[in-house]
């Protein structure tokens, strides 16, 4: 196994175990049959963000970036559902669901349609995806800032930011080895902030290991 195949693998366990992190959630809403705190944006985020990079995955014809959002996707519309039956705001998540549907919609339409097929349409649809995920990783950076001024930890989970760390790094060093910057820089933000994560648990201590603060974001 080349060095090429072994980081493959490396991306599809650490993305995949870190998009079923939400079974946890889907558990929660079942056992209690609600879906009292629970976020539901970043399941749909998530989702969009999954879809995107499939697409990007099937026009660069790369199997790990399909078969990684493929499962992604299909676990994100899995937990959306559930939030959907067990919310008491179902029409929000409906009105919510509907707003994603219709930008994939405008977005399957502009670069199946608008943009030129071949290496324009794959750059484009490219920055598109890169510029989503960073924004997703750099979401949670106004949360740290809280953290660090509390200086407690409760909020973040410890497996979680390991979980982050590996994936995030896999998909970098991955990229760097097809010479993909739309696959290599997104993916960095989250080595630096699964590090600035690390660097507050160092600091503040450990008492919130179980306790996810973040959703999945990752490729």
């Amino acid at each position: 196994m080349d060095f090429l195949q072994l980081l493959s693998w490396a991306c599809i366990v650490f993305t995949v175990g870190m998009f079923s992190t939400g079974l946890t959630d889907l558990k929660k809403m079942k056992a209690s049959q609600s879906a009292d705190n629970i976020q539901f944006l970043p399941f749909l985020t998530t989702c969009l963000n999954n879809l995107g990079w499939l697409y990007y995955g099937i026009l660069k014809r790369d199997g790990t970036l399909m078969l990684v959002n493929v499962i992604g996707a299909f676990l994100q519309i899995v937990y959306i559902l559930a939030y959907c039956r067990y919310t008491k705001e179902r029409r929000r998540a409906l009105l919510q669901t509907l707003a994603m549907m219709s930008t994939l919609a405008v977005g399957w339409g502009y670069f199946s349609v608008v943009v030129s097929q071949g290496d324009v349409q794959l750059s484009q649809l490219g920055l598109v995806c890169s510029v989503f995920t960073i924004s997703m990783y750099l979401s949670p950076l106004a949360d740290l800032l809280e953290i660090i001024r509390s200086r407690s930890v409760e909020r973040l989970s410890f497996p979680l930011t390991v979980a982050t760390f590996l994936t995030s790094t896999s998909w970098t060093l991955y990229g760097m080895q097809l010479q993909d910057f739309y696959i290599m820089v997104p993916n960095t933000p989250g080595i630096v902030t699964s590090l600035i994560r690390f660097f507050l648990f160092w600091s503040f201590g450990a008492d919130g290991q179980n306790k996810p603060a973040y959703k999945p974001v990752s490729m």
